[in-house]
């Protein structure tokens, strides 16, 4: 085999030792709920903006969340 393809050859054994590996990221989707989770802590963080009362804040994150429902139906 050419020289030049030595580097080719290690990356082909180095990929069949962690095939494993390689096809448990494919059958494993993690990235979704993980995305989902950053997606909502941004929405928040944007909600947020501005907003200089702690008071206020607390108040704006549970309106967001859903979890002021929950308080006032806990009443």
């Amino acid at each position: 085999m050419p020289a030049i393809l030595d580097e080719l050859s290690q990356l082909g054994r180095t990929l069949h030792r962690r095939r494993a590996d390689v096809l448990a990221f494919f059958d494993h989707h993690r990235c979704g709920p993980t995305e989902a989770i950053n997606g909502r802590l941004e929405a928040l963080r944007r909600n947020a903006l501005g907003f200089r009362n702690l008071t206020h804040y607390r108040w704006r994150s549970l309106l967001h969340s859903g979890a002021l429902r929950q308080l006032v139906n806990a009443l």
